[in-house]
């Protein structure tokens, strides 16, 4: 493609050079450029693309798009130099470049986008059981991974860049698959990583404080996860027709309802809702529910776990039903996914107690997840938790208070620090449960190294309790400083429980 077809739909403030030059790729990395490539200016967070222009413009590259008014030094576009771009805003280029580059997968597939701050990976799992399970191939991309196929990658974000995320929902499109199914963060969204991508079905399942250090106010937040429904959900280039499925028990939700420009079907756990349960019933095996659809009622039985695993379900029951497929074909499908990796995830060898690994690291999560195990267990809940560092402060008092409040015994430990002093955020998630009187708090333990938290926390265990470890779920790392170790709470526990006979 040539750099001048490229630009055609792109609002172009100024151009100079040749534009007939055939570009071998696009990139927005100053260390990915390759001869003939474009590269793209884009000012991150921590880095601004515009400061390696002079360096990549030295190179034989296709030419360069930067977002006016930049001043070039005098020596860069030179006559005979490569293209030179000028747009008004770079970013968004980016992602209208890069889903032209990759002949707009997002037109050749029917896109499900799922956003909202707890309960998208297993909204995201589960509709993929179902779509599957309906005679659609579908590809998948979110926080576990970005799956095409029996293809599996490693996720480096939960919503990936704008041209990985153009380059992979291309592949998807090679590899035959009809339908893809998107997890989309606020971050995705305000940073514009699916601009170029168009939508049939976006899924929104609530809005609870986290990512309060980017967006800083709970209104922002709302603003960026509701532009998924305001800008790309909307009809643009496809025919068809177009879905919100909203969670109406969430008081953002209500008010998404409302400002939604496309037809919208609610879910609730309560009737009156287009999708709603009943005859819940929940144990650690699994769960049981009547949901009832604008096509009529299903009996459904799961393998995931507690109250909040029903809201998810009937959220993809509703993306099932949007594309068509029968009752039959969703409850199916539904009983198929068996599980998620990392949430709500049994970790059995044998023990005569319970270990659930779980993902839970905001404040509704936690809270979700520790009123879950109530629900379903009578004797001790222990449960191992932390907070990342760099991210939101202001949620790791609440987080202590709900443990501490919900749990019997609660061993409070470090997530991933990053570059904090993981004693500080200790100290941050300690001020919430000293906040609460004797009789309120569970019995607290600071034990700031993960594996050794974990091993207090199953020789704390008595037969019938339940070991709750929350904040990390599927991951298989730990950052401290900058550096990522692995570590994965499935396989600590796995390791530890294996030498606990001879130290109980």
């Amino acid at each position: 493609m040539t750099l001048a077809t490229l630009l055609l739909p792109i609002d172009v403030v100024s151009t100079t050079g040749n534009l007939d030059v055939e570009l071998s790729g696009i990139t927005d990395d100053s260390r990915e450029v390759a001869q003939g490539s474009l590269f793209v200016a884009v000012k991150g967070q921590q880095v601004d693309g515009h400061a390696f222009v002079t360096q990549v413009y030295r190179q034989q590259i296709g030419g360069v798009v930067v977002q006016a008014p930049f001043q070039a030094p005098p020596h860069v576009r030179k006559q005979g130099g490569p293209a030179w771009i000028e747009v008004e805003d770079s970013r968004k280029a980016l992602g209208q470049l890069a889903a032209r580059f990759f002949q707009h997968p997002s037109q050749a597939l029917c896109m499900v986008g799922v956003t909202g701050t707890n309960g998208k990976t297993t909204v995201a799992h589960a509709s993929q059981a179902i779509l599957e399970h309906g005679g659609h191939r579908t590809g998948l991309m979110g926080t576990v991974g970005y799956h095409v196929g029996a293809e599996c990658r490693a996720a480096s974000h939960t919503t990936p860049g704008a041209i990985p995320l153009q380059a992979f929902l291309h592949r998807m499109v090679d590899a035959g698959l009809d339908t893809a199914v998107l997890e989309v963060s606020s971050h995705a969204l305000a940073l514009d990583r699916v601009e170029g991508c168009e939508f049939d079905v976006a899924v929104f399942t609530n809005l609870t404080q986290d990512h309060l250090d980017f967006h800083e106010t709970m209104e922002s937040y709302y603003h960026a996860k509701s532009r998924l429904f305001r800008e790309f959900v909307v009809p643009a280039a496809k025919a068809g027709p177009k879905r919100a499925i909203i969670n109406i028990d969430d008081k953002w939700g209500v008010r998404l309802q409302a400002e939604t420009p496309v037809p919208v079907w609610t879910y609730s756990l309560r009737p009156g809702a287009d999708i709603y349960a009943t005859n819940v019933s929940l144990s650690m095996e699994g769960t049981r529910f009547t949901a009832h659809t604008p096509r009529g009622t299903v009996d459904i039985e799961s393998a995931l776990v507690g109250e909040h695993n029903v809201s998810n379900l009937l959220a993809s029951i509703g993306v099932g039903l949007t594309r068509g497929l029968s009752l039959e074909d969703v409850r199916r499908g539904i009983r198929e996914c068996r599980t998620v990796p990392g949430r709500f995830e049994r970790v059995d060898a044998g023990q005569d107690f319970a270990v659930i690994v779980d993902y839970a690291h905001t404040e509704d999560a936690l809270a979700r997840l520790l009123e879950a195990a109530r629900q379903l267990q009578r004797k001790r809940i222990i449960t191992v938790f932390g907070c990342g560092g760099d991210r939101d402060a202001g949620k790791r008092p609440n987080m202590g208070r709900i443990a501490a409040r919900r749990s019997d015994v609660v061993f409070l430990t470090s997530d991933n620090p990053r570059t904090e002093d993981p004693e500080a955020i200790l100290r941050d998630i300690e001020q919430g449960v000293r906040g609460l009187s004797a009789s309120e708090r569970a019995a607290s333990h600071v034990i700031p190294d993960r594996r050794a938290a974990i091993r207090a926390a199953l020789l704390e265990a008595r037969p019938g309790d339940l070991v709750l470890i929350a904040g990390k779920g599927h991951e298989d790392y730990q950052i401290i400083g900058t550096t990522r170790h692995h570590f994965d709470d499935r396989e600590v526990v796995r390791e530890l429980l294996a030498g606990l006979p001879d130290e109980k």
